[in-house]
């Protein structure tokens, strides 16, 4: 059975390692709009925060999961213009903006070794 996987972009972190936003930063606060209030003054916050971000460690994890999976597989990505192409995943950098991919089949041949830009995928899919 295809199971379809939709690409979730996750913003770089402010350090050279992403290892995490200072929430009270510009560029938290542009990338990184959270359905609840970063001011400590609310009580409701402290409450709700917790949940928001089990439940973002959550998402990213099975994520990271399912890059797992994909690895050696055949995958088919559907990106823009209504485009399907098949290729076997490789592995994907670290940020997530590329995929490496062998024996990509495109409608106008074959590649032996590409990336696929994670801009141009729409969703992607493989059997599990």
């Amino acid at each position: 059975m295809t199971t379809p996987v939709s690409v979730l972009r996750l913003p770089k972190g402010p350090d050279p390692n992403s290892r995490g936003f200072d929430p009270k930063s510009p560029r938290f606060i542009a990338l990184c709009r959270t359905s609840i209030a970063t001011s400590p003054a609310s009580e409701a916050d402290a409450e709700q925060l917790p949940r928001e971000q089990h439940a973002r460690s959550v998402l990213r994890e099975s994520f990271l999961r399912c890059l797992l999976s994909m690895a050696n597989k055949k995958i088919q990505f559907h990106m823009y213009e209504r485009v399907t192409v098949e290729a076997t995943f490789r592995a994907s950098d670290i940020d997530v903006l590329n995929f490496q991919v062998s024996d990509l089949h495109t409608p106008i041949g074959v590649q032996k070794e590409a990336l696929i830009r994670c801009q141009d995928v729409i969703l992607f899919t493989f059997d599990a």
